[in-house]
């Protein structure tokens, strides 16, 4: 029986999502880190649903990361990265968080065993204080990384994590921001095309290496357009892989 890793105190990992849990079925993980409440979640319990059903059969198995007084989220996190290592082996880790989670999805991409960062409406300092005061960004460095924020986002900045996304592209090219325009911190009018495009980001980090044109062009093309994507309606639905 695999040993656990000692737990950072109070974070514990949710009920496994998508594969069997079967140590010779998975093949890859995404940590779900949710907001600072149980009830900020925004889309992340969809993108777990659409996970397992899309990347399911590939071995995908999502956990969310059950967070608790003790301990930093960055550690309880980093923690849970372990964990998934003692549990899986040597799979590749997504890191999905949302709001505050999102934020810590960026401060623990370091951690060896994440291949890919999903930040969605993540809760960083405004923009004037993140210019005086930035966010590192090596951490970052040969990973994938998605951020996505809608443009009215009335709780956290969306031009704080441009900038944050604008330094980080020239840490790492590997690194696109897609606004969807209208929406507002919990990204529910768009919901949708945020689970899909979160989907088709997770699956291609994780497995393919292949994305949708979308997401190929926002990789590739130079700031700020790569960092400023919009997110089109309806995406998703011709999504073919």
């Amino acid at each position: 029986m695999a040993q656990h890793a000692p737990p950072a105190r109070g974070a514990r990992l949710g009920r496994a999502v998508g594969a069997n849990g079967s140590v010779t079925t998975v093949s890859a993980v995404v940590l779900l880190l949710p907001g600072s409440s149980r009830f900020s979640t925004g889309p992340l319990r969809p993108l777990a649903r659409a996970l397992a059903r899309e990347g399911g059969a590939e071995g995908l198995v999502a956990h969310a990361v059950l967070h608790g007084g003790g301990s930093s989220r960055e550690e309880q996190a980093g923690w849970a990265a372990d964990e998934v290592g003692r549990r899986y082996g040597d799979v590749p880790v997504c890191l999905a968080g949302f709001g505050s989670g999102g934020l810590t999805a960026l401060r623990t991409a370091g951690h060896p065993a994440v291949a890919s960062v999903l930040a969605l409406a993540p809760c960083l300092p405004d923009a004037r204080t993140a210019a005086e005061s930035p966010e590192p960004v090596k951490q970052l460095s040969g990973r994938q990384v998605l951020i996505v924020h809608g443009t009215n986002d009335a709780h956290s900045d969306p031009e704080s994590s441009f900038l944050l996304a604008a330094r980080a592209k020239k840490a790492n090219r590997s690194t696109c921001r897609f606004e969807v325009h209208s929406d507002g911190h919990g990204l529910r009018d768009h919901q949708a095309e945020v689970v899909a495009l979160s989907v088709d980001f997770v699956l291609g980090s994780v497995f393919s290496g292949r994305y949708s044109r979308p997401v190929t062009d926002a990789l590739a093309a130079p700031p700020p357009l790569g960092l400023r994507m919009p997110l089109a309606a309806g995406f998703g639905r011709q999504r073919s892989r």
